[in-house]
């Protein structure tokens, strides 16, 4: 069964952190951090429609520039999301550059950043033909931490203390709708965009004895078949849990971070974590609030997460990132009394 989301590290763990998640059989990714994105090709970049920064230092942030650059004169809607001060900072990068001749542009590029705080969230838009000035204050909204909530998924933040405040990040499927493709070869059906629609229907409140239509062209000429959708669903989808995938970079391990981390990632399908430095620098790693590989295990242990991957280490560990794997592993399968 092929997940719906397919999350990897843009980089390697002593470079930038920034975790992308493109969705199959969709031209739609999602992504968390914008550290260095030179990994990343136009046709990927140009796939992001919402990213999510946990702070911006620059080696979470720098990627901000590429991802600029690549849909300047398209028109398209980037949602961007941060820790306060966000906005701030958003407008500090873009004011920069000189703009003066995008009221030129075919297309109507615009950027709509969110300054997330822990009760509420502060919305502005910059549209790129009026040289990113915001024309209006920011749009204030009572928040609960979720970012964004479509039919399939979610993402929600928390907050965390890396001496700023610092986002941890959720994103959580509703659940899994799998196409069986032998089934849908017995009904003379072939795959297409109406699957699409089809999961989209399913995903919300539905009547079983609705009619729902198929369309398709076959040898030239449109083709098209009507179902009831309970019967079409029971026929060709197998319906399973949703995956939840989760994000954390760049904390201090205390009992206020450790509480939260541990209940925000509980039964996490894929967790990815930072592991800094190794636990006999803790007191490194305390100073530069950050976790050390054995508070990241500690953390995955007692969430109960599936699978963990390791990120964000120390340049000092360059020809020892193995003693990091290793420092985590032991953590997460033997407890020892923490």
């Amino acid at each position: 069964m092929r997940p719906t989301f397919h999350p990897r590290l843009v980089n390697g763990p002593f470079e930038d952190p920034a975790l992308f998640i493109p969705f199959f059989f969709e031209k739609r990714a999602l992504l968390f951090d914008l550290g260095d994105l030179y990994q990343l090709p136009p046709r990927e970049l140009l796939k992001i429609t919402h990213a999510f920064v946990t702070h911006t230092h620059m080696d979470h942030f720098a990627g901000f520039d590429a991802l600029l650059r690549i849909f300047l004169g398209r028109d398209k809607v980037l949602h961007l999301f941060g820790p306060p001060p966000f906005l701030r900072n958003v407008e500090g990068k873009l004011a920069g550059y000189t703009w003066n001749l995008v009221e030129n542009y075919d297309d109507a590029f615009v950027l709509r950043a969110t300054e997330v705080h822990p009760d509420h969230t502060l919305t502005q838009v910059y549209p790129c033909n009026k040289a990113f000035r915001p024309n209006q204050i920011p749009l204030k909204r009572d928040s609960d931490g979720t970012l964004l909530k479509e039919s399939a998924f979610s993402v929600h933040a928390i907050h965390l203390d890396h001496k700023i405040p610092c986002l941890a990040f959720m994103l959580k499927e509703r659940f899994h709708i799998n196409i069986m493709k032998d089934r849908l070869k017995r009904l003379h059906v072939p795959l297409g965009p109406w699957l699409r629609q089809l999961k989209e229907t399913l995903y919300e409140e539905y009547d079983p004895a609705e009619s729902f239509h198929v369309v398709w062209e076959e040898n030239g000429k449109e083709r098209a078949a009507t179902f009831r959708l309970g019967a079409l669903a029971q026929q060709i989808a197998r319906v399973s849990p949703g995956q939840k995938i989760v994000y954390i970079v760049d904390v201090i391990f205390t009992p206020e971070n450790i509480e939260k981390m541990i209940d925000f990632a509980r039964n996490a399908d894929q967790l990815f974590i930072e592991a800094a430095f190794l636990d006999a620098e803790e007191d490194v790693a305390r100073r530069k609030y950050h976790l050390t590989a054995k508070q990241a295990g500690i953390v995955a242990r007692k969430a109960g997460v599936k699978h963990f991957t390791l990120c964000h280490f120390s340049p000092r560990y360059a020809h020892t990132a193995s003693l990091l794997e290793k420092e985590a592993r032991q953590a997460f399968t033997r407890p020892d009394g923490d």
